[in-house]
């Protein structure tokens, strides 16, 4: 009998990552021989054990109100060293436009006097905050952490979807990914030379401890979640354990003397950076929601006197609205005075009548998705929506056409995944996460690689029922070839001379 590996089939039309042009790519090839060399039995049996080693463990996200294990599929994802060069100095190159377009929108505002954005859109986007303006932060970071959503086309160019600089997650289950994969499979990890991502809690309280303060030497850093009803609990608990610093919740926390201070069993502790997982809306009843119990009375007055630093900045979601990510690639030429190193995909604003013309007389062939929309939601796959639906959607649009963009139906990449048994092409996307301390924005080898369990389905975040797997991120090209990117956070230049390392492009963007 064939193999599972042997009796898949990658679709038609669609990049598979495994397969291209009827044979295994090179980088897939140990893969392809393990799972065929391994009984079909042995294999299901141990990707059982993954699934229930996640529910014991209470590795979990809420979808709909109901706590559920979190998918892992146990066929990794693997991106070879010549890509991820790509990906991280595209991901570093975009936080550093964004840094300086952030600091722009709330300083000085140069980017609207030279007609690069219209300052409109800005005012009018849900995630812009006016009493932000004029905040500076200490070391001059506004996106600590940032997740950048990309996906491969039916070329296998890698495009971006969106920015996440608000509070970006899932980097948790980056980490908890790999220690199931390697107690599961790990003949099949030592058969790769893959990047390791376990240093990324060390690499964020750096970061959060860079941001302290000036004049603190000694921060004192926390994590504010809003409680264990969170989709994300899980997350803020474990970055909380393994960096060492205290969970809280808003109630933990009062403002007093133009400090931020905890209650502790010993009394009050002064707190100097608060990673925050809670929107702003919830952040400071004075400010934004009265009725908020989720945050700080007062929180954001001490950070604007110089008292406390909020990670992420409050204000940064005016970067995530998705009208604005059209303007990304300008910015990078404008702050950066370079050409873009990751496309994107191509968008309509409909806000624009032109494009808004175009759209709704192709609206059948699109996909709508709602400016300030996180976790898929509001997004309308139009060749699948029912006329009904096509009906709304266009009132919807004429009557707040800047709530709206319009991309063209991008077919994902796929990757085999294990379903029923069997394995099945299914789509994936990828969030790299970028820490910025300050000093240079570092992006963690690998990333959360999320992956549609629905036949066909293109939607494959967590909250619409999406599962997620291990991202390998070699350390050369699979087959014994030269080492092109090294190792995280690691100075050391590649072997190639005629391939700049990461870290070299990286400071050319920096330069530039």
């Amino acid at each position: 009998m064939e193999s599972l590996v042997g009796r898949y089939h990658p679709p038609d039309g669609v990049y598979d990552e495994m397969f291209g042009q009827g044979d295994v790519r090179s980088s897939y090839r140990i893969s392809r021989e393990l799972l065929a060399e391994m009984p079909d039995s042995e294999f299901v049996e141990r990707a059982d054990y993954v699934r229930s080693s996640y529910l014991d463990q209470g590795i979990t996200f809420d979808v709909g109100g109901v706590e559920r294990p979190f998918p892992l599929d146990v066929v990794p994802r693997i991106i070879t060293a010549a890509d991820w060069t790509q990906i991280e100095v595209g991901v570093q190159q975009r936080v550093t436009a964004l840094e300086a377009f952030l600091a722009d929108v709330y300083g000085p505002g140069k980017v609207f006097a030279d007609g690069v954005v219209p300052r409109r859109l800005v005012a009018t986007s849900t995630h812009y905050h006016r009493v932000a303006h004029g905040i500076r932060p200490s070391n001059g970071v506004r996106i600590h952490v940032s997740g950048t959503d990309l996906v491969r086309d039916a070329f296998g160019v890698f495009r971006v979807l969106e920015d996440n600089v608000r509070i970006p997650s899932g980097v948790s289950y980056v980490m908890t990914n790999r220690r199931a994969m390697s107690a599961a499979f790990p003949e099949w990890m030592g058969r790769y030379q893959v990047r390791p991502v376990h240093g990324y809690p060390q690499l964020l309280l750096n970061a959060l401890r860079a941001a302290a303060p000036e004049g603190i030497s000694e921060p004192n850093v926390v994590v504010l979640t809003p409680g264990v009803h969170n989709s994300a609990y899980f997350e803020h608990a474990l970055l909380a354990r393994m960096m060492g610093v205290e969970l809280v919740e808003g109630p933990d926390l009062f403002c007093e003397g133009g400090q931020v201070k905890a209650r502790t069993t010993t009394g009050a502790q002064p707190v100097h950076v608060i990673y925050r997982r809670v929107d702003d809306d919830f952040l400071d009843p004075l400010y934004f929601r009265s009725d908020s119990v989720l945050g700080v009375a007062g929180v954001l007055a001490v950070a604007a006197a110089g008292g406390v630093t909020i990670a992420n900045a409050v204000g940064n979601g005016v970067a995530d609205d998705k009208l604005i990510c059209t303007y990304v690639p300008d910015l990078i030429r404008y702050y950066l005075n370079a050409e873009p190193v990751l496309a994107g995909v191509d968008t309509w604003r409909l806000e624009n009548p032109g494009d808004r013309v175009e759209v709704l007389d192709r609206l059948a062939e699109m996909v709508v998705k709602p400016v300030d929309g996180s976790g898929g939601k509001g997004v309308v796959i139009c060749p699948a929506a029912s006329p009904a639906e096509l009906d709304r959607l266009r009132a919807a649009i004429l009557d707040e056409p800047r709530n709206w963009i319009a991309q063209p139906v991008v077919q994902l990449s796929t990757v085999p995944t294990v379903i029923k048994g069997e394995l099945s092409p299914r789509h994936v996307d990828l969030r790299p996460f970028a820490v910025n301390d300050g000093e240079g924005v570092k992006v963690l080898p690998g990333g959360l690689t999320r992956v549609a369990l629905g036949e066909g389905q293109l939607i494959v975040n967590s909250s619409q029922g999406g599962g997620s797997k291990d991202t390998w991120v070699l350390m050369d090209e699979g087959t014994g070839g030269p080492v092109r990117a090294q190792f995280w956070g690691s100075s050391q230049p590649s072997d190639d001379p005629e391939t700049p390392d990461a870290t070299t492009l990286a400071t050319q963007i920096q330069e530039a």
